[in-house]
């Protein structure tokens, strides 16, 4: 773990390097400490891959400081010491179990219109891409992006295709697509070069609720087929 200034009023917490659940099981644990116990001065924290960056308000930092008696020298250094607390402490805490997510996907056809090349791409056929997609499990590491935009991990080699070449201008809102190692569903009308393989009917963004995602980091997702029949009763339910 690795704790460095990031600009003038951020820390920056490291937990490690690349794609890698273990790492981002401490990534998921300190943010929802500093979501259930924000400590006095912190404005907000992001959360990504591998590490946590948190922004704080030095002149109530340093106003705590002085009140607790403390003897840190700099807002930086209040705030280290008190982020090296809370890690120590949360290694010490039990580990949460990650909320399962299903999400139904209506695949190939207008709904996923790159479905073909994937499975072109990979030597395989569409029916055997949607078994191998909709058979695994995905890790939430981040939302980015786009609101609400999922980055997941954890999607079989068999089925990786590169970006498109060439970006289309606007994507659906649900589309699911593949891009590297990675899969993701747009959850809002987007430009995006990813391989569209199907979409879901589910809102992911919903601005005017608490919280306005459906997913968050560190929720574990499966996807499941669906018809388009099936995909346009979800509709007529109110995309939920």
């Amino acid at each position: 773990m690795d704790l460095v200034p990031f600009g003038e009023t951020s820390i920056l917490v490291e937990f490690g390097r690349g794609i890698n659940p273990e790492t981002h099981k401490k990534v998921k644990t300190l943010t929802n400490y500093l979501e259930r116990q924000p400590f006095a001065g912190m404005l907000e924290y992001v959360s990504a891959f591998s590490s946590v960056t948190v922004s704080y308000d030095p002149m109530k930092v340093r106003s705590l400081q002085r009140e607790q008696g403390r003897t840190a020298t700099t807002a930086y250094e209040a705030v280290t010491s008190l982020l090296t607390e809370i890690i120590a402490k949360m290694e010490q805490g039990k580990e949460e179990r990650p909320r399962e997510v299903r999400i139904p996907v209506c695949y190939g056809g207008e709904f996923g219109p790159d479905l073909a090349f994937v499975a072109e791409h990979n030597g395989c056929t569409p029916e055997e891409v949607i078994a191998i997609h909709s058979g695994g499990q995905y890790l939430v590491y981040m939302l980015g992006f786009a609101p609400g935009f999922p980055y997941l991990g954890g999607m079989s080699d068999k089925i990786a295709a590169p970006r498109r070449q060439s970006p289309r201008m606007e994507i659906p809102a649900g589309s699911v697509g593949i891009a590297g190692l990675q899969t993701g569903v747009y959850p809002i009308a987007t430009p995006g070069g990813w391989q569209l393989i199907g979409r879901t009917p589910l809102d992911l963004f919903c601005p005017n609720e608490q919280p306005p995602t459906l997913l968050q980091a560190g929720d574990l997702i499966t996807f499941y087929p669906i018809s388009p029949g099936q995909y346009a009763q979800h509709k007529e339910d109110g995309g939920k």
